[in-house]
């Protein structure tokens, strides 16, 4: 059996669990705060960030994992003759993917993916790879095989807020005082072929229903849903609105695993509190 160790960015918001279950291992992208920088999911929570935001006015930045930060973190395993798969958030939203692929370049045996993806949507695809890896599956043709299957990756999430993204410089105060005046939870896509995000469904009314309406409409939508699994991920949320969506999706489709994951101070820096996505796979 060929000797593959599986990895990903910390982005991919798989938990402890989960990682361990299929043998992955991440690495934290830096979180910024102020004057000081922490690493993702070691050193803070995205509850830290957010408390930073509402008491301070201190929004978060991330930046990216570095050519050498790399170069040192794969270097112990290609030394001792392993190969080494590392997926990473879409190169469109991080140059963590061209960083990475300099690193490979360098060192050999490395094989970065691009997920085209955030969250557990590089989540989803890396599980994929942990079961080719069981499978007895090369790196390289590991990589070929998730690379064709990043156009079944499902990933959309709504927002119950645009604060966030006006803070942070992602949208203009006109639109989010609109949005927020007219009740509108917009629903963000990411297009599978590019990575790139885009404005789907908007919603309007509590958000309750519009949770429900959208993971009826985004389930509904597809004829050939992927059973294996799917994600709950959400940025921090109440157990009765998570309660709510699990229902609704086994009210739909008999999935073989519904996970629940909380979306690390990467994810939640971007998109804010109280948001809530499903992610899936189509056959």
């Amino acid at each position: 059996m060929n000797k593959v160790i599986l990895s990903a960015d910390s982005a991919c918001d798989l938990d402890d669990t989960l990682r361990k279950r299929f043998d992955v291992h991440c690495y934290p992208y830096h979180v910024l705060l102020g004057d000081k920088q922490y690493q993702d999911g070691v050193d803070i929570t995205t509850h830290e960030i957010f408390r930073a935001f509402r008491e301070d006015n201190i929004f978060p930045k991330t930046s990216a994992i570095n050519i050498g930060e790399f170069i040192n973190y794969f270097k112990r395993w290609t030394d001792e003759g392993y190969e080494v798969i590392h997926l990473t958030l879409a190169s469109t939203l991080s140059s963590t993917y061209r960083n990475c692929c300099i690193a490979a370049q360098e060192l050999k045996n490395v094989y970065p993916i691009d997920t085209r993806s955030l969250s557990t949507g590089i989540g989803i695809l890396t599980i994929e790879a942990a079961e080719r890896i069981a499978q007895g599956m090369s790196a390289a043709q590991i990589q070929k095989e998730i690379n064709e299957l990043r156009t079944k990756n499902q990933v959309s999430f709504v927002l119950d807020t645009l604060e966030f993204l006006h803070a942070g410089g992602r949208c203009n105060g006109i639109t989010a005082f609109g949005a927020n005046l007219l009740n509108i939870k917009p629903c963000i896509e990411v297009d599978n072929s590019t990575g790139k995000m885009h404005v789907g469904q908007k919603y309007r009314g509590a958000f309750d229903k519009v949770l429900k309406k959208y993971v009826e409409h985004k389930l509904r939508s597809q004829e050939d849903l992927d059973l294996k699994r799917i994600f709950i991920t959400h940025s921090g949320i109440s157990s009765d609105l998570l309660h709510l969506v699990r229902e609704t999706i086994l009210d739909i489709a008999d999935f073989q695993e519904i996970f629940v994951a909380q979306a690390g101070c990467t994810i939640a820096s971007h998109c804010g509190p109280n948001t809530l996505g499903i992610f899936f796979m189509t056959k």
